[in-house]
């Protein structure tokens, strides 16, 4: 991206959140089905890469049939991004009301246990709300970590804004982020991480719907090295103003085997977690980038959801 789109993206995502978090809920939601819904019309390269990884997930789906998912997905991510632009301007009230999770017990227990809980999402729903209503619902802070965006000020734009909904917020490079990531889970703290995408080129190769990607061993290794608690957990949204969640099962550490081989099973878990709600709720994987290895060979320079 040339200093000039840079600086276009910046100003674009500047204006969303000054703009977009000062309309009535109503507009917000009607502003993003029309912009999603003209995006999906163009046929543009991200709308045609979804399309390919929702051939994936349901492959028996018609032609017809990925062209429904994929307009329902766009409005789903829009969703997404006019929610993240309002989120601040959320009452506390309004952010609890607007999250319902199954299975929570897994979380709350693990956290009474006091040995540290690692929660590792795809690309589903919206994670920033998630992560606001822990913070303010079960008034428990996380750690996470960020994406170096460019340019810098988008960075610190996305930065500033999670750190505004009660989260810690470390840059992925610069190789300091797993030893503090360490250090808050073996004080019996939360860490949560985006995981269905590898952004390092060194990932663990796993089998996902039938084919080869590769997700990041980070996860894993934390819940290895800390003792900590791995939970995989899927988000979806249903036709109300609410949002849903599963927190799954945990994913053990294998008692035999070396680091890598209890990485790669374990790595393997999360992907088939992940599968499952995935498959449930097709339309809430914001998936509009390259993903799977063979896709990736054709073209391994794309594009990247700010995460």
């Amino acid at each position: 991206m040339s200093g000039a789109q840079e600086k276009v993206s910046d100003a674009l995502y500047g204006l969303g959140w000054a703009t977009v978090k000062k309309l009535p809920e109503p507009v917000a939601n009607r502003l993003g089905r029309t912009i999603a819904d003209i995006a999906w019309k163009k046929r543009g390269k991200g709308v045609l890469r979804l399309e390919s990884n929702l051939a994936r997930v349901v492959p028996d789906a018609t032609p017809e049939r990925l062209k429904e998912l994929s307009k329902a997905c766009m409005r789903s991510y829009l969703r997404y991004w006019m929610e993240s632009f309002r989120l601040p301007a959320w009452s506390k009230q309004r952010i609890k009301d607007g999250f319902t999770p199954k299975d929570l017990h897994y979380l709350t227990e693990g956290l009474d246990a006091g040995k540290g809980v690692v929660l590792a999402l795809p690309h589903m729903g919206n994670y920033d709300l998630a992560g606001a209503w822990v913070t303010t619902k079960l008034e428990t802070p996380f750690t996470t970590v960020a994406e170096r965006l460019k340019p810098e000020t988008l960075y610190d734009r996305f930065v500033a804004y999670r750190e505004g909904l009660g989260m810690e917020v470390l840059p992925h490079t610069g190789g300091v982020a797993f030893g503090t990531l360490a250090r808050r889970l073996r004080a019996g703290g939360l860490v949560c991480l985006v995981a269905d995408r590898d952004l390092s080129a060194s990932g663990v190769e796993v089998k996902f719907f039938g084919e080869a990607t590769r997700m990041p061993a980070g996860p894993a290794m934390l819940a290895q090295q800390t003792g900590a608690l791995l939970l995989p957990v899927t988000l979806w949204y249903d036709s109300s103003s609410i949002m849903r969640g599963r927190v799954h099962p945990p994913v053990d550490v294998p008692e035999t085997g070396t680091r890598a081989e209890k990485t790669s099973v374990m790595t393997q878990a999360l992907a088939d977690a992940f599968a499952t709600g995935i498959a449930d709720h097709p339309e809430d994987w914001h998936m509009l980038q390259r993903l799977w290895l063979a896709d990736l060979e054709k073209a391994p320079n794309f594009e990247e959801r700010p995460a």
